[in-house]
């Protein structure tokens, strides 16, 4: 269990290429704050949240399996803000009849680092929640700057 990598599986009502067209589109469920491509194999990109950055690069995509390779990061709140570095970002697609099983996995997101705990909730929440509802509902919940969700709950009431 100690260097049991994070994982997390959710299943979504639509074909693998529909899943896997959300997951390269990382404004509409992680953070708008995104530099670069996420679409095709080699693409470069980088999330921003503050301080915090990681830069990818997709190093397979294909119908059933995509993974990202982490090349760069600063996550300034811990003592190692590379931790990330040579992490991979492992999306795993099953498709049946009329959902797909998206297994997620950071391969190197381990108990053992610091990061994890923080991490996990991260993800649990991105992926679990918010991936999720990009693919079902066609619109996710990333991460916005805090006064441009209190203004979108405001709006919603």
């Amino acid at each position: 269990m100690k260097n049991k990598n994070y994982q997390i599986e959710i299943t979504v009502n639509a074909s693998a290429k529909e899943a896997a067209k959300s997951i390269s589109n990382v404004a509409g469920w992680w953070t708008p704050n995104i530099d670069g491509s996420s679409t095709k194999i080699n693409d470069e990109f980088t999330v921003h949240f503050g301080d915090t950055f990681v830069t990818f690069k997709i190093t397979e995509l294909a119908l059933n399996k995509i993974v990202w390779l982490v090349t760069d990061c600063n996550l300034h709140w811990l003592h190692d803000k590379k931790e990330w570095n040579n992490t991979k970002i492992i999306w795993q697609l099953v498709e049946n009849a009329d959902s797909t099983k998206i297994t997620m996995i950071h391969d190197g997101l381990i108990p053992a680092v610091e990061c994890y705990e923080n991490c996990k909730k991260g993800w649990n929440f991105f992926t679990g929640e918010s991936l999720f509802k990009l693919i079902n509902e066609g619109k996710g919940m990333p991460d916005m700057p805090k006064l441009q969700r209190q203004a979108d709950s405001v709006n919603e009431l």
